[in-house]
């Protein structure tokens, strides 16, 4: 079971992040090289990760399973602000340099939102810019599916086909949210299901990354809303299926469930849960004992 979890890049950075996964039991781990609302970044140390390395590969995490996440704010759907558009390119083809001097090979990337232009155009604006993005020997891209809230693109597996038949390189690749997958509408119940469309439309071989998120929506609402395992309207079941699914068992499961309380992380309780296979009905009150 490849199993980690969101975690934040310290002042130790990628040896802090490998810390921190490890301390919640994970033998994997995302992280965003800044933060996440912005493009501000520092420069990285050397030192910080071959000692991340070295630290990783002592305690068996494969650095290939170690997924990096790009800011939010980046919008490679939208050029109707031609600089904005160029920004957000130039940005991730930095992040994509930054990640190979980290050793990691994928960075997952929001498609992005149409904000007031057609979708059909929206969508081709994407494919354009990463086919500037995009090399060969570079990490690669992972087109996250979306909720569909707003004008988010990538909603459905049929726009997510449409970008990446429009992409020249086939160095790019596809990460499953299941928050995001049952607030735009399929079902996680019939997960099987819905890996038969995946496989149909896009192909298996191009799913790389999975974000295991219950919701705290119901089937289609598209509002996107993390909710902690087994306390959203997907249930502890159904993702536990998702975990153990054969056809993925080689594909990394990320964890970005929300913090109790806003102040403490439920990643080591929710792992031990997926690790046994048992629901724990006391999650909450145990993660607050814990931490406080």
């Amino acid at each position: 079971m490849i199993l980690g979890c969101h975690v934040n890049f310290t002042n130790e950075q990628l040896l802090g992040s490998a810390k921190q996964a490890l301390s919640y039991g994970a033998n994997t781990f995302m992280f965003y090289t800044g933060a996440p609302q912005n493009t501000v970044r520092k420069e990285l140390n050397r030192e910080l990760t071959l000692k991340a390395h070295a630290l990783m590969k002592e305690n068996h995490i494969d650095i290939k399973n170690v997924i990096c996440h790009a800011p939010y704010i980046v919008n490679l759907a939208n050029n109707k602000d031609e600089e904005k558009w160029q920004f957000s390119i130039q940005f991730l083809k930095q992040e994509l340099k930054r990640c190979q001097t980290l050793g990691v090979s994928y960075i997952v990337v929001h498609p992005g939102s149409a904000v007031g232009i057609e979708r059909a155009i929206a969508l081709q604006n994407i494919s354009d810019a990463l086919n500037f993005i995009i090399e060969e020997d570079a990490p690669m891209i992972l087109l996250e599916t979306m909720a569909g809230k707003g004008t988010e693109l990538g909603c459905t597996l049929e726009e997510i086909k449409i970008i990446l038949d429009n992409v020249f390189s086939k160095n790019i690749g596809v990460c499953l949210d299941t928050c995001h997958l049952n607030d735009a509408g399929y079902d996680i119940q019939d997960f099987d299901k819905i890996l038969d469309e995946v496989d149909l439309l896009i192909g298996l071989g191009r799913v790389h990354c999975i974000h295991l998120n219950d919701s705290k929506n119901d089937l289609a609402t598209h509002k996107d809303r993390h909710e902690n395992l087994g306390l959203g309207t997907i249930g502890f079941d159904a993702l536990y299926q998702v975990v153990t699914n054969e056809k993925l068992k080689d594909v990394p499961k990320i964890l970005e469930t929300p913090y109790v309380e806003r102040a403490f992380p439920p990643y080591k309780f929710e792992i031990e849960s997926l690790k046994t296979g048992t629901f724990n009905p006391n999650l909450i009150e145990d993660i607050v004992e814990f931490y406080k």
